[in-house]
């Protein structure tokens, strides 16, 4: 199983970034995906997730409508679209995949089996 994220860089305060993670090696439609994040410093922390059905969202308090998590079966793919970006948003940023449940728990990384290796996501003011 390999999930390679990608799209991270170097942005000015108030800009945007789409990060990306492909998966192989998994049925991906059958996996919840997360994004995860971990700043300098500090712990790593949950950022977004979305259902294996698509259906269903979540967002943590500090991204909430700022960031949208989307997910393209097709492709194996989960997105994360970053607007407003804030220097605080600074951190690598992780794509993870949990096997399919209907607990929307999704902020316990014991819970996802598999993780990317992170993107660097640096914004300045």
């Amino acid at each position: 199983v390999q999930l390679q994220a990608s799209g991270g860089g170097s942005v000015q305060a108030g800009g945007s970034l789409r990060l990306s993670c492909a998966a192989s090696g998994l049925t991906f439609s059958s996996y919840d995906m997360g994004w995860f994040r971990q700043a300098p410093g500090k712990e790593r922390e949950f950022v977004a997730a979305i259902s294996w059905t698509g259906g269903g969202t979540y967002d943590a308090d500090s991204v909430k409508g700022r960031f949208t998590i989307s997910r393209d079966n097709a492709k194996s793919t989960v997105y994360l679209q970053m607007n407003s970006l804030k220097p605080e948003d600074t951190a690598v940023y992780y794509c993870a995949a949990r096997w399919r449940s209907y607990s929307t728990s999704y902020k316990y990384e014991d819970d996802y089996n598999y993780w990317g290796q992170g993107t660097l996501v640096t914004v300045s003011s």
